[in-house]
């Protein structure tokens, strides 16, 4: 069954592939038209405009605090009651270092704040922190899917791993416009959505 959605569509692979080419879409207009770097850099509020203009011609829920609790295999993300109070603290904390930037991320992740499409939201919220902190951004080409996704599932108990596997990939190249589109496009493959080149779109 497919999630409820603005289109009506009820075929889960339709819905896969509808969202996959609107978001992206969206997503090389939020890098081309400089919006992204007008966003207040690693607050819940840049996150979540992202997340509306990725996704609010898709879901109702775009840019919405999730109402419900959620859970990935056997984790369970940040319990509806201290949702709130979570995003307070990561608003607050510092992000000047790489490893301030990863562990304020880390945070992020765990709050998981919307329905879904948290992942993807999230990974371009990252590169701000970076762009703006450290003057490096990720490139994502460079980070095997298997590695990244076990280090992130084991990253609230520990986030040594996280560091490593992305402190490998991060580029000084921070307004490349091929390296964007080429890391969101690894951005969607991490989540199984490979059927759209964002540069074709």
């Amino acid at each position: 069954m497919a999630l409820e959605n603005k289109s009506g569509i009820t075929d889960s692979a339709e819905l896969a592939r509808e969202e996959e080419k609107i978001s992206k879409k969206k997503a090389v207009w939020l890098f081309e038209s400089g919006t992204l770097d007008t966003l207040p850099v690693g607050t819940f509020s840049a996150l979540q405009a992202i997340h509306k203009y990725l996704f609010e011609e898709i879901y109702d829920f775009a840019g919405k605090l999730r109402t419900v609790n959620i859970a990935k295999s056997n984790f369970r993300f940040a319990p509806l009651i201290y949702l709130e109070a979570a995003l307070a603290n990561i608003d607050k904390m510092p992000q000047s270092t790489y490893d301030e930037i990863i562990e304020k991320y880390v945070e992020m992740n765990i709050a998981h704040p919307f329905r879904e499409c948290n992942g993807r939201s999230t990974r371009i919220w990252l590169d701000l922190m970076f762009k703006k902190g450290i003057s490096k951004v990720v490139d994502w080409s460079k980070v095997d899917k298997e590695d990244y996704l076990l280090a992130m599932e084991r990253s609230p108990i520990k986030d040594t791993e996280i560091k490593v596997v992305l402190k490998s990939a991060l580029t000084s190249d921070i307004n490349n416009r091929e390296l964007y589109m080429k890391g969101i496009d690894h951005s969607y493959y991490y989540e199984g959505y490979t059927t759209f080149k964002t540069e074709e779109l």
